[in-house]
């Protein structure tokens, strides 16, 4: 069975998606990789103890958070001081279910970017259950900080190279 889900927002009010420009040179992203191996609990799961789908947005959301801290040695929290952003705001999302995790199970998450634009990047996930695919994941995020002129609304920034350099 294959299920196909996909999320699209854009979480801020005042957030203009047309300002992810994707007409911009890219920068394709292939060596950089993050892993993290972690226990699926009860509370990941329905009644029938299969993990709910949507709990596996959270886990890619875990995932790109990991996956910055390792490359950027700086902390979730401290991204936005440290890069003058206020985060990196989710503006699209979406997943392939090929097998399910179960209560119990060890799964591994492996994420990465596969591509830098101008102020937006793209990050695939892999969950694997006993070393075989479960799902597959796809995140598509801005780099972003409060306009200057209206602070209710944000404005995607672009991305430095220094941060773009840390994934090659």
């Amino acid at each position: 069975m294959l299920n196909v889900c996909r999320l699209t927002s854009t979480l801020e009010p005042g957030f203009d998606p047309a300002a992810i420009n994707r007409t911009a040179p890219t920068i394709q992203m292939t060596s950089f990789v993050n892993r993290r191996q972690f226990m699926i609990e009860w509370g990941h799961c329905d009644p029938a103890g299969i993990v709910f789908n949507s709990r596996f947005f959270e886990f890619f959301d875990w995932g790109t958070w990991t996956l910055f801290e390792a490359a950027l040695g700086v902390k979730p929290h401290e991204l936005g001081p440290t890069y003058g952003i206020m985060g990196i705001p989710l503006v699209d999302a979406g997943a392939r279910f090929l097998a399910p995790a179960r209560f119990g199970d060890v799964v591994e998450l492996t994420s990465r970017v596969s591509e830098f634009r101008r102020s937006s990047f793209d990050v695939e996930h892999q969950l694997l259950v006993h070393g075989a695919l479960a799902v597959e994941g796809k995140e598509t995020r801005v780099w972003a900080a409060r306009d200057a002129a209206d602070p209710s609304k944000i404005k995607s920034q672009p991305i430095p190279p220094e941060v773009t350099a840390r994934f090659a």
